[in-house]
């Protein structure tokens, strides 16, 4: 991927030195390469939206999308200072946001608690500013939470996979952050669904090997 390698920063940019981004934000396709849902609100009512930072956004929004019970998902930015970046900017470290999937489920087909466990079983959640060989503020490890439900069911599930680390003999404290923000910018439409468009594209995805 264009980011692995890179001299993407370890450190979070502070707001006031952030890129100033756009107004405009970037076009995206109508619907999902894979699902054919829309990519783009409005979603259905019954629908609940979820977003998880796990590393390099490609192998992520897969891992999602072939969850039964998610209504569609798209690849973008949050938790981070400058609106509606482009991937290029992401990766200078100078926006401040992390890769992130969106994930619009059903919850009365799939639950937030087992979406939970595809993120937790998914990465490898110790790592800090980075996912393997994946290095910079963009690959950190995020839950970011529509409401205060899903940040208490976050937290609960960080605790639980942290017992879980622990009697596997893995000490390394979580480092994910959790916050509650509904800002998610779209990333550019090459993005979206990119490992199905290219099956043999570059996927740094991986887990711990510890169950939730």
């Amino acid at each position: 991927m264009f980011g692995v390698g890179s001299s993407c920063k370890d450190h979070m940019v502070e707001a006031e030195r952030a890129l100033p981004g756009r107004e405009q934000a970037i076009s995206v396709p109508e619907s999902h390469y894979v699902l054919n849902t829309p990519l783009v609100s409005p979603y259905p009512e019954y629908t609940q939206v979820a977003m998880f930072g796990l590393g390099c956004f490609w192998g992520a929004e897969r891992k999602f999308w072939q969850v039964p019970g998610v209504y569609t998902t798209a690849v973008g930015y949050a938790a981070g200072y400058t609106p509606n970046p482009t991937y290029e900017e992401v990766c200078t470290g100078l926006t401040g946001h992390n890769e992130t999937v969106l994930v619009v489920f059903d919850p009365n087909k799939v639950s937030y608690e087992q979406l939970l466990a595809v993120f937790w079983e998914s990465h490898n959640p110790t790592q800090g500013m980075r996912q393997g060989n994946d290095r910079g503020t963009q690959y950190r490890s995020g839950i970011y939470c529509s409401n205060e439900t899903q940040v208490a069911a976050a937290r609960q599930s960080m605790s639980n996979y942290q017992q879980r680390l622990n009697e596997n003999g893995i000490t390394a404290p979580i480092t994910t952050e959790i916050l509650n923000t509904d800002i998610f910018y779209f990333a550019e439409g090459y993005h979206q669904q990119y490992l199905a468009k290219n099956p043999g594209g570059y996927c740094g995805l991986g887990g711990t090997g510890v169950c939730y």
